[in-house]
């Protein structure tokens, strides 16, 4: 399951996606996040469907990877049908005990559940097509206005970046404690639900070990290249927009008001 995760991973390429600028990629990610709470139709749906698999197209990263990233959510997908169908009041199809199936709880349930599985990968592909520098470099220039205002933009930035880089890691750290524990015994797998979560005690103690190791390490190894904050601080790649970009704002907005007009309708 632990490697299924796949948020803050980065996919080397040369695509067109990959090739946006970063500030381009994060404010097409919220547009998209935007549109897909305003569609409401199979219509709007099935518009955000083609948008998102042309993204997954274009960028070249295997659609197996993408829905691997939503695998661990599975269970999280399921309660949230499971209420809308249960918990929804409408037109009733079936009635047993104190349950009551609807023909609006069914929708609702779809609608949900395809949401918040395109929701995960249309995010997810922002980390897998931009490096952790240039996501860092794109937030901090988006929210550069917040400067005016004595906000620490750039540490703001670098912190979130840090955070999505060392996610895979722990991930991956906590494979190899997990490995290491069986290897000498012990057994995640059986027992009731208090007994499984006393036997990751083994794992949390030194994944936290090792995650402060690890927080230590950067800091030294960060104080030893002169960082001091974004203060003065130069770039040799600096951020400038082409073309595609401006071709992929246009689409953008093309598509919320595609589904808006779907919305507002009620196509």
């Amino acid at each position: 399951m632990l490697k299924d995760i796949t948020l803050g991973q980065y996919f080397p390429g040369d695509t067109v996606v990959h090739r946006l600028d970063p500030r381009t990629k994060i404010v097409l990610v919220l547009v998209y996040i935007v549109a897909m709470f305003i569609a409401e139709s199979f219509a709007s749906y099935a518009l955000m469907l083609v948008v998102l698999a042309l993204a997954i197209s274009l960028s070249r990263i295997r659609l197996a990877t993408v829905l691997k990233g939503v695998k661990p959510l599975i269970f999280v997908i399921a309660i949230t049908a499971f209420l809308n169908i249960f918990y929804t009041s409408g037109r009733v199809l079936v009635e047993f005990w104190i349950f009551k199936i609807t023909e609006e709880g069914i929708f609702n349930a779809i609608f949900m559940s395809l949401r918040i599985i395109m929701l995960i990968m249309g995010t997810f592909m922002l980390t897998y097509t931009t490096s952790p520098i240039m996501l860092t470099v794109g937030i901090e220039q988006l929210l550069g206005p917040l400067k005016v205002i004595k906000v620490p933009v750039h540490e703001l930035a670098m912190m979130m970046s840090m955070a999505l880089r060392l996610i895979p890691t722990l991930i991956e750290e906590t494979d190899k404690i997990m490995s290491a524990q069986k290897a000498r015994g012990a057994d995640f797998d059986t027992g009731n639900l208090i007994q499984k979560a006393k036997a990751l005690l083994p794992i949390l103690v030194p994944l936290f070990i090792s995650a402060f190791r690890r927080a230590d390490e950067l800091a030294v190894a960060m104080e030893s290249r002169c960082y001091h904050g974004g203060e003065g601080r130069t770039r040799l790649n600096v951020l400038t927009m082409s073309g595609r970009d401006y071709i992929s704002f246009a689409s953008a907005a093309a598509v919320l008001a595609g589904v808006i007009t779907l919305a507002h309708f009620g196509l």
